[in-house]
């Protein structure tokens, strides 16, 4: 991948992240007075902010304004953050605070050796992941939307009913399915939700999007990789029984209608992520995935 060197041309830089703990809340202070010390212009998002009793910076602020926004907290702090500021274009680097950390490059314990080396060193390179967009139909009017970094799902709102559904790729029929729902995965979300239901690994530079069923009362049902061009829409049989939801990352849910088409494909927007200069995806799969030994 190209690198492209934006060393301090990072003017403006963003924290943002949801605390879980004080150890996490401690991190963000400390970032904030790393960055002060420098002479960086900060903003903090509000949430964090009223928590320091700092100066508050509406999300939107932040998107228009910010050169780089540090997210500080774990995957799920950087997908709702991605999801929201992907239309602004401003680029995000991830200090890990959770658990897997797919997303989120910088370890805590190296967390200002490696700001300076990305901030003051210009040693990074940018990757853009696209994100989904979803969008339910009613009578032909869009009545709903919302996107995904990682993955659409479609399933019943009730614990382990099954739903009966058909997908068209590109207006053309591709299969019908009786299933607990379809997870549509991007390169990103395939390591999540869509692994732990079988589904393909995809290197993140893939244009390609999987369609992966959870529990398919058929064994010939597998998962599909289509083009990442790809329109995508789902309908649902009127025998279905139990009310319908759409979830995006797991994080925002759309219940919709049986009488509704459910259209999905990719956004106009993509995330711009950056990436420490030594950054490698198969030793990032190696190391939360447990594929780092070797038999010779």
């Amino acid at each position: 991948m190209p690198q492209q060197h934006l060393s301090r041309q990072f003017n403006t830089i963003a924290i943002v992240g949801k605390p879980r703990h004080e150890i996490a809340l401690e991190t963000h202070l400390a970032v904030y007075n790393w960055l002060k010390d420098r002479k960086y212009q900060v903003l903090v998002e509000e949430t964090i902010a009223q928590q320091l009793h700092l100066l508050p910076t509406h999300l939107k602020h932040i998107g228009e304004n910010a050169d780089l926004v540090i997210v500080i907290g774990g995957d799920g702090n950087m997908l709702g953050i991605a999801r929201q500021l992907a239309q602004y274009h401003v680029p995000l680097i991830g200090i890990n605070r959770g658990n897997l950390g797919f997303l989120t490059d910088i370890a805590p314990k190296t967390t200002f050796e490696q700001l300076h080396n990305c901030l003051e060193r210009g040693e990074f390179f940018i990757e853009e992941r696209f994100l989904l967009d979803v969008q339910i139909e009613r009578y032909g009017k869009m009545i709903d939307s919302n996107n995904a970094l990682n993955e659409i799902v479609v399933h019943s709102s009730q614990i382990a009913r099954m739903i009966n559904f058909e997908v068209c790729i590109d207006g053309k029929f591709a299969f019908s399915q009786r299933s607990d729902g379809l997870i549509i995965a991007t390169p990103t979300g395939s390591t999540a939700y869509s692994l732990s239901a079988g589904g393909p690994i995809l290197t993140p530079n893939l244009n390609a999007i999987a369609l992966v069923p959870m529990n398919p009362h058929s064994l010939s049902s597998r998962p599909l990789v289509v083009d990442g061009d790809s329109h995508i829409s789902l309908r649902f049989a009127q025998s279905n029984q139990t009310n319908l939801v759409i979830s995006c990352d797991s994080q925002q849910l759309l219940p919709f209608n049986v009488d509704d088409r459910i259209i999905v494909q990719k956004s106009p927007h993509k995330l711009k992520l950056l990436h420490l200069k030594d950054y490698n995806y198969f030793n990032v799969l190696g190391s939360k995935l447990g594929w780092l030994s070797k038999l010779f």
